[in-house]
């Protein structure tokens, strides 16, 4: 295999690989895999909630109903917006570090960080220091997706990318299904703080897996696509040309609006069904495992739909916003699930089934937004703007987890509502900005 040698770690690339080298599906395990104990990570603090009851420092009010908590409440939603705006803060300078010093070593430095940063749960004995594991874990967090985005690609053609996205997004699903027995199964042994141990612990053992394989010496040439998008950041400062171009708002919009709903559910669903149908961490883990694996489904069919379109002729533009208007459609029955609990206040499955099918479509919508950037900027860029798009969408979460903390447990249906009408929004505003995807656009 011809090697040619970058002058910088992403001013080219250093072979000339196979358009379509099977190398390419394991680097996609890869990012599955990192995906995946990213959101274990995350997610373990939400998992833990009931165990927070017992935690003298958390404020949880034991002569009070569950409904009626508002020191306990206050406590985690703040917390878990720590983590937000720390994400949404490393977001804007990580992706712009991925683009510079190149995938491999960004993507290394970012999950030592969380790994680390989970760990560190472990020591934690007050509010404060809960907000400032999650703060780092968020800092650790926010290089993901900006690398992961950036590794699709480096490695997969454009008809390809959506689903290679939504197989490794697919991995924020497969985190559900593992972590909430394996935490149950860890904190009935050996207590809350071993939980943060496990799954940080896992990110190092990826980070060696990363560092072994020899990323750089076996990805391929830059696609045709890429090529021709060269001139949108050329012509001044990177950040100056993506301050100019429409699809950077078109995507940071589009994140804004929809992030928050799937933190919503990660963050929320296990508090609702606990809250509204009784279920322990240990009751509601078939719920919990009913919603993502849909979830699952729905990414990786989302990727798929997009991809099966171009190869049927249809264009990029075309095929994208295709599929993604059938994931918006899809969500909007989410809207009924405060009243499922009239409907059926002692069966969890009906409003389970309808988180289900929205948490399916937004993995469809992600993995076809995600893959957006790669359609309208090149690669030097794609990790910058995924950055961006991605702080504005972690800004948008903490938004609305204010909204769920002061309003969820007496309004349910204005956060239901919310949730399900903001791809629709989403949509609309991305195609009043960029009505032709896939084509350079002048600033």
């Amino acid at each position: 295999m011809p090697i040619n040698t970058a002058t910088k770690p992403d001013s080219g690339f250093t072979t000339s690989a196979p358009e379509k080298s099977n190398i390419r599906w394991f680097v996609c395990a890869l990012l599955f895999a990192a995906t995946t104990i990213n959101y274990m990570d995350r997610s373990v603090f939400s998992l833990i909630e009931p165990l927070l009851h017992k935690l003298p420092f958390m404020g949880w009010d034991s002569t009070q109903d569950a409904f009626h908590q508002p020191v306990f409440d206050n406590n985690f939603g703040t917390v878990v917006m720590y983590f937000q705006i720390a994400y949404g803060v490393g977001l804007l300078t990580t992706g712009r570090i991925i683009d510079k010093i190149g995938t491999k070593i960004g993507y290394a430095l970012a999950i030592a960080v969380w790994a680390l940063s989970s760990m560190s749960h472990a020591l934690v004995g007050s509010v404060a220091g809960f907000c400032l594991a999650r703060f780092m874990l968020g800092i650790g967090e926010s290089g993901n997706f900006p690398a992961a985005i950036k590794a699709t690609t480096e490695w997969f053609p454009t008809e390809e990318r959506a689903l290679a996205t939504g197989i490794f997004n697919s991995g924020s699903n497969a985190s559900a299904l593992i972590a909430p027995a394996l935490v149950a199964w860890v904190t009935m042994r050996f207590g809350w703080r071993a939980a943060f141990v496990t799954t940080g612990s896992m990110g190092i053992i990826w980070l060696v897996v990363w560092l072994l394989f020899p990323y750089n010496k076996l990805r391929r040439g830059a696609t045709l696509t890429q090529e021709n998008l060269k001139p949108v950041t050329e012509g001044g400062p990177l950040l100056s040309k993506l301050l100019g171009t429409p699809g950077l708002y078109a995507f940071s919009i589009a994140k804004g609006l929809t992030d928050p709903i799937w933190w919503f559910y990660l963050f929320y669903l296990p508090q609702f069904l606990n809250r509204n149908y009784g279920l322990t961490l240990k009751d509601a883990y078939w719920y919990l495992v009913t919603v993502y694996m849909l979830a699952s489904v729905g990414s990786i069919f989302g990727g798929w739909l997009s991809g099966i379109l171009m190869k049927r002729g249809f264009s990029i533009n075309a095929g994208r916003k295709l599929a993604m208007l059938v994931c918006a459609l899809a969500v909007l029955p989410v809207m009924l699930v405060p009243q499922m609990h009239h409907i059926a206040p002692h069966n969890a499955w009906p409003a389970t089934l309808l988180i289900g099918l929205a948490a399916a479509a937004h993995q469809g919508w992600s993995a076809n937004l995600f893959s957006t950037p790669t359609d309208m900027f090149p690669s030097t860029a794609v990790s910058t703007v995924v950055g961006i798009g991605g702080a504005v969408g972690a800004v948008g979460g903490a938004t609305f987890t204010w909204i769920v903390k002061n309003y969820f447990s007496l309004h349910p249906t204005l956060i239901f509502t919310l949730a399900g009408m903001a791809y629709i929004t989403s949509l609309l505003i991305f195609q009043f900005l960029v009505p032709r995807l896939g084509q350079p656009r002048a600033a």
